[in-house]
């Protein structure tokens, strides 16, 4: 079978002083249970590895186990996407998304399965002239004035329900992801 790069995105970790997870333990973790090249990016909770399991739900279900199991008492929610998906996200974006970072804050939302993009954009109240919100394919792609941020709605997106099966990354972590994915590919 073979080897696939994989990114999981946890959510909730290092956040507020809670759920404090250090990255080598985190890779530790998995390395210990099996997954192999095993990275990670920052402290928010973002790591790299090979498996060649193609089940992306038990690989989900097998990561959660593990992580919750290791760092209780977080209880491991991850959106799991191989390269070739974050490779689609960067590809898919907006045009122009990531275009002014002087005056835009740019994010991508990305869904914890089953939740899809459609579902999620009717959460969405983007507030006219201060956010704007874009479905992708298992993401949103969330922009926002950095000038009038503090009147963004990601708050309120935050703040309801559906969060619990999405998780954030600015446009730069999710750059740089695909960046050190595709220098882990090169011979």
């Amino acid at each position: 079978m073979a080897t696939t790069q994989y990114l999981a995105l946890l959510r909730g970790i290092n956040v507020g002083g809670g759920n404090i997870i250090k990255m080598a333990d985190l890779k530790a973790c998995l390395e210990q249970s099996g997954f192999a090249n095993v990275a990670t990016y920052i402290q928010s909770g973002n790591v790299l590895f090979e498996s060649d399991e193609g089940d992306r739900e038990a690989l989900t279900a097998k990561l959660e186990a593990a992580i919750s199991q290791a760092f209780p008492p977080y209880q491991a929610r991850i959106v799991l996407r191989t390269h070739a998906q974050l490779r689609q996200v960067v590809a898919d974006a907006p045009q122009g998304f990531g275009g002014q970072p002087e005056s835009l804050r740019y994010d991508v939302i990305y869904l914890k399965e089953p939740l899809t993009a459609a579902e999620a954009m009717g959460h969405i109240q983007a507030r006219a002239g201060v956010d704007e919100a874009f479905a992708g394919t298992g993401v949103l792609y969330f922009s926002r004035l950095i000038a009038r941020a503090s009147q963004s709605r990601l708050t309120k997106i935050i703040a309801s329900p559906i969060y619990q099966h999405m998780t954030i990354r600015n446009w730069n972590t999710t750059s740089k992801l695909l960046a050190l994915m595709d220098a882990r590919t090169r011979p």
